[in-house]
């Protein structure tokens, strides 16, 4: 008899807390966390004031990376790149922030490769601009020991015995198509008109 008591006590506590576990995981359930951002934003769109609701969305922001893409999965928009990616989950995995990064990478270097072409250009322009007006640009010095032949006298022997794109050789085509720029450029209309 003593031992059926005790039994029956053994029993009615362990029903007692069967009965109270629903009751902790009904709750647990009630207030589970969001699991991404629009849930969490829909629970911040709730909040009492203006102020709390900012804060909650804040907190939203801050713990979840992704959007949810409309016909399922995630997204995530690096702004230093102006570029989305997909993820799997509302937060990029370990494998998949590398993945952001290297071609963060990729694209840092193509900027420093397009500002250095845009340094060009304009400086290219620049020395257009330059040649092309009555500014003088400085010629490299020529040897004072020898003189350079005439560019008549040149022009046969170069053709044969040069090698294309070289300085040597096309300095004399180029310092004689100089002299007919500066010709053409220091004319006056006077001279024109007179003759």
């Amino acid at each position: 008899m003593f031992a059926s008591r005790t039994s029956a006590v053994l029993m009615a506590v362990i029903a007692g807390g069967l009965l109270l576990q629903p009751s902790r995981a009904m709750a647990q359930w009630w207030s589970r966390a969001p699991a991404d951002f629009e849930e969490c934003a829909d629970q911040a769109e709730k909040a009492a004031t203006r102020e709390d609701k900012a804060t909650q969305l804040a907190a939203c922001n801050a713990k979840y990376a992704g959007r949810r893409k409309p016909g399922g999965g995630y997204t995530y928009y690096d702004f230093m790149q102006n570029r989305s990616f997909d993820i799997a989950g509302p937060n990029p995995t370990p494998e998949e922030q590398r993945k952001i990064d290297e071609q963060y990478t990729v694209f840092l270097e193509q900027e420093r490769r397009k500002r250095i072409a845009a340094a060009f250009a304009a400086k290219q322009q620049l020395l257009q601009q330059a040649s092309l007006s009555n500014e003088k640009v400085p010629l490299p010095p020529e040897p004072p020991h020898r003189p350079l032949p005439a560019a008549n006298e040149l022009r046969p022997h170069a053709k044969s015995a040069c090698a294309r794109h070289t300085f040597s050789c096309d300095w004399p085509r180029l310092s004689e198509g100089w002299k007919d720029l500066k010709k053409l450029f220091s004319s006056s209309p006077n001279k024109a008109k007179r003759g």
